[in-house]
């Protein structure tokens, strides 16, 4: 049996990442966003949906710019953290004990500590009603060469422990129960000798 609830956010669960922007040390901030994720292959685009109210509202209005710092476990508390403080008050990078780093393309800093910085440059604002979706295109990613397997050369974003966030809560990824396609692989052949 399924019981009706109001409409509601219900999509989870969601990246937690931490959004930087600003394009001066004296300026830097972030704050913890869920309501992202992907829109377009070509050109990479992405979103991000934030309260005007926020504090760093007008500094992604103004720039046109942010990072997307893809979180992990070990990110958690700072991550709940800048998600319930505000840069009005506080400087949380320092607050928090993270590196702000150099972007490679656009002005706001990277997270040192995160295991992938996407980098985007704002190309429209939705209003939405109690948040605005800055709709952006990705002009860089930094990811760390931690998780880089130098045998495949694939990038390995599951021993990083992505956090995830599910309707007020943190969680950790899970395990692994398939890949993309799995379904429909044709099973090889044993030799037989």
């Amino acid at each position: 049996m399924k019981h009706n609830w109001k409409p509601g956010t219900m999509i989870y669960p969601l990246p937690a990442v931490l959004v930087s922007c600003g394009a001066t040390p004296e300026e830097y901030n972030l704050f913890t966003v869920a309501w992202t994720g992907t829109v377009c292959t070509n050109p990479p685009m992405c979103y991000i949906s934030v309260r005007p109210k926020r504090y760093s509202y007008p500094i992604i209005r103004r720039q046109g710019e942010f990072v997307i710092n893809l979180t992990t476990e070990d990110l958690a508390f700072a991550t709940d953290w800048c998600g319930v403080r505000s840069g009005r008050d506080y400087r949380k990078f320092e607050e928090m004990k993270l590196t702000p780093g150099k972007a490679g393309v656009v002005r706001a800093p990277i997270v040192e500590e995160a295991p992938v910085c996407i980098e985007c440059r704002v190309k429209e604002i939705v209003p939405l009603g109690s948040h605005d979706l800055f709709l952006a295109e990705v002009v860089n990613v930094q990811a760390d060469d931690r998780y880089l397997n130098p045998e495949t050369g694939k990038f390995e974003l599951d021993r990083a422990n992505p956090l995830v966030y599910t309707h007020g809560e943190y969680f950790g990824l899970g395990k692994k129960i398939g890949k993309f396609g799995w379904s429909v692989e044709k099973k090889k052949k044993k030799n037989k000798k």
